[in-house]
């Protein structure tokens, strides 16, 4: 675990894929529970450490996470995050297809299996659906791979996965949603790349960024990325 931000309320992090972001059924321990024990340890906390699930990141998926360290920061990060427009969310993605376009938004209107814990998406508005916006923009190529960096502008269920496999893109790995192959380690190539909000007490602008997973199919493509900061 990689501390990337931390204060009196917040605390962000940066999430290795395959680590569960709270307790499921697995068993596993949770990114949650190693975040308390580091807490604990680190300001010699005799009871019981509050870490609150702000939001959440699919479990083969890495990149930044925050989570509150006061009910106060808990219950003013989900207000933000129930605003769509409020919390910048930046993912990078990697795909073997080419996008049609080299930027676009894609609006779907998705539904959701939980019994498959998948989702579907509908280019029309369906019973049970609720609509899905992104933004996406192809930032270059590697001999095998197609790089696109997503903006989203809503929060659902598997949104990134399901609507770029829905472009014709599906993710690298991304056994669920039509990728041919799955990647040694389990994961897929979807990374939370950025997070920016205005902190819900102090006021300040809040910009973090997660570095990329050291797997050398990530580490190809960050000249891409440096060449757009």
């Amino acid at each position: 675990m990689e501390v990337l931000y931390e204060d009196n309320h917040l605390i962000i992090v940066s999430k290795r894929a395959g680590e569960i972001v709270q307790g499921d059924k697995t068993g596993d321990t949770p990114l949650s529970e190693t975040i308390k024990l580091y807490i604990k340890e680190k300001y010699h906390k005799p009871g019981e450490v509050f870490i609150g699930v702000v939001h959440r990141l699919d479990r083969p998926v890495s990149g930044v996470i925050c989570f509150a360290r006061t009910s106060k920061g808990l219950s003013r990060m989900n207000q933000l995050f129930a605003q769509d427009h409020r919390v910048g969310k930046t993912y990078l993605a990697l795909s073997a297809t080419p996008p049609p376009h080299s930027e676009g938004t894609l609006t779907h209107w998705l539904t959701r299996d939980t019994e498959r814990n998948k989702a579907k998406a509908y280019d029309r508005e369906v019973p049970g659906s609720k609509k899905a916006v992104l933004d996406y923009k192809l930032l270059g190529k590697t001999d095998r791979y197609y790089l696109l960096e997503v903006h989203l502008r809503t929060g659902r269920h598997h949104q990134i996965r399901c609507q770029l496999a829905k472009m014709g893109c599906p993710i690298r790995g991304d056994l669920k949603y039509g990728a041919p192959r799955s990647n040694p380690d389990g994961s897929i190539s979807l990374h939370a790349h950025r997070l920016t909000f205005e902190h819900p007490v102090s006021h300040l602008q809040i910009d973090v960024k997660a570095p990329l997973p050291q797997e050398n199919v990530w580490q190809s493509v960050q000249k891409l990325i440096e060449k757009q900061s």
